[in-house]
């Protein structure tokens, strides 16, 4: 196994742990900023609306857009039960957009690592 095999086997693991294959590639890159701006929109509603601390407010629509909902916040007036609402049935779109970019971009690599493989087994 050359070296350059070597080296990018190491590094492939480390990038689809830490989810960077998916920052680099330009077209899943639109989602995570979306996914950013709507938890930081959403989170800076609920610390004006509930008064929650920051820290709060993020855990809070994190837990509620990925629908596990533990129940140690919950909302207090209609219109942030209302706001509550959009957050889970936005969330679960989104998770299904990240999980169909993740599923997009990691087949993509491996298609190309056998690319890569197929040309280094011709020309040795």
């Amino acid at each position: 196994m050359s070296n350059s095999k070597k080296s990018r086997t190491r590094r492939i693991p480390l990038m689809k742990t830490l989810f960077l294959d998916l920052l680099v590639d330009p077209k899943a890159r639109p989602i995570f900023i979306y996914v950013a701006v709507f938890i930081t929109v959403s989170a800076a509603v609920f610390h004006w609306l509930e008064g929650w601390g920051w820290l709060d407010s993020i855990y809070f629509v994190v837990i509620t857009f990925t629908t596990i909902g533990y129940g140690d916040f919950s909302p207090t007036t209609p219109l942030t039960k209302l706001i509550t609402i959009f957050v889970g049935l936005n969330g679960v779109a989104i998770l299904l957009m990240l999980f169909d970019e993740i599923r997009r971009v990691r087949s993509w690599h491996e298609k190309d690592d056998e690319t890569i493989e197929k040309v280094e087994m011709d020309a040795a």
